[in-house]
């Protein structure tokens, strides 16, 4: 037996469900009505309910898109920040929230233009906190820092013609070459990983061929065809090498095999968490008080941290979930609401503490 709520419930959670009732899905999503990372991406087959209903189930489970990623933190934030101002604390350092659309999708048209404008210099940032992902255990996940995002285009030309004949020197034998040496590489990368129980996913890099396109006919040879990547690179990646690496591979394909970036990504930062930063202090030591196991890592996809970091804000990544599967993007994204409000607490803790670090030299 399922519910769509109850008359007790929290009025947290009830913000939480109209905020996720908010239509903000790409490719047109509704950013008149809300505004923060609220972009999503989702398909609504295989769903159990209609995404954007927020449905709760009888154990208090809501099923939507947005709730793990990232409409909680959302309104996680806000419901802190007004607990906080009711009563009536005042801290040293501003707390701001920024509300950014388009990350989903890059965020080159939000948090990257955002951060060169004079609006964003006016508010001094000296720290910042951004999305996470959840654990499946009993501990919190926290990220300093994530693989950079090249998006790659591998074009390859060659001898048209009709398919009933072996001609020679053709784009799809070219493209082949670089395709194999490529998935070659995954599979070192993936062996990696694979080899050892310790190393974490955002430790190694990443790449999945995600399309392919040529041809306008069966009985036609093309002229051209290309393969698309997405790599993502361990900050420990020499960029300029692997660069010259891809290039590599595409000479040893033959002439007529080039690549470009549709995206690329080259500043990777690493937010400090030794003990003696004042930040990461701040942060461990609340959720040490309030007996939080955390597990820093790497984070493994591409978040609006990047672009804070780049420009000298150290951030990090928590999204206060445990106990939690990772559903993300995935059919019926679901957070239970009393994970939610463990959360606002949690956050009813963190941002005094972080808006409490005395001043520093890299403030001015």
């Amino acid at each position: 037996m399922a519910s769509k709520g109850r008359e007790d419930e929290h009025p947290s959670v009830t913000l939480f469900r109209q905020y996720l009732r908010i239509r903000t899905v790409h490719p047109e999503p509704d950013y008149t009505a809300a505004s923060s990372h609220t972009g999503v991406l989702c398909l609504v087959e295989h769903w159990s309910h209609d995404p954007f209903e927020a449905f709760k189930d009888a154990e208090g489970y809501i099923y939507a898109r947005g709730a793990q990623d990232m409409k909680c933190v959302s309104i996680q934030y806000l419901e802190a920040v007004r607990r906080l101002k009711a009563e009536g604390h005042h801290f040293p350092r501003t707390i701001h929230m920024t509300f950014v659309p388009d990350e989903e999708i890059g965020g080159f048209q939000g948090m990257k233009l955002f951060v060169q404008r004079p609006e964003f210099q006016a508010l001094r940032a000296g720290f910042a906190l951004d999305e996470g992902l959840a654990n499946p255990t009993d501990a919190f996940t926290v990220y300093y820092s994530e693989r950079s995002i090249w998006w790659v285009r591998i074009t390859s030309t060659g001898k048209p013609g009709h398919a009933s004949l072996f001609i020679e020197d053709t784009a799809a034998e070219k493209l082949h070459k670089v395709v194999s040496s490529i998935l070659a590489f995954r599979e070192k990368e993936r062996q990696r990983l694979q080899s050892n129980p310790h190393q974490k996913l955002g430790a190694v890099t990443t790449v999945n061929l995600t399309k392919l396109e040529g041809g306008t006919a069966f009985n036609v040879v093309p002229a051209t065809m290309s393969a698309s990547f997405d790599f993502r690179l361990a900050p420990d990646m020499d960029l300029k090498a692997f660069e010259e690496q891809l290039q590599s591979w595409c000479q040893a394909a033959g002439e007529g095999v080039t690549f470009e970036f549709v995206q690329k990504f080259t500043e990777p930062r690493v937010t400090s968490i030794d003990d003696s930063d004042p930040w990461w202090a701040a942060f461990s030591r609340v959720c040490k008080d309030m007996n939080l196991t955390l597990e820093p890592e790497i984070f493994p996809a591409a978040t609006d941290s990047r672009y804070l970091r780049e420009v000298g804000v150290p951030a990090l990544g928590f999204s206060p979930m445990n106990r939690t599967p990772r559903l993300l993007h995935d059919h019926d994204e679901r957070l239970h609401e009393d994970m939610f409000l463990h959360g606002v607490d949690i956050y009813t803790q963190l941002l005094p503490a972080l808006a409490s670090v005395p001043a520093l030299p890299s403030d001015s």
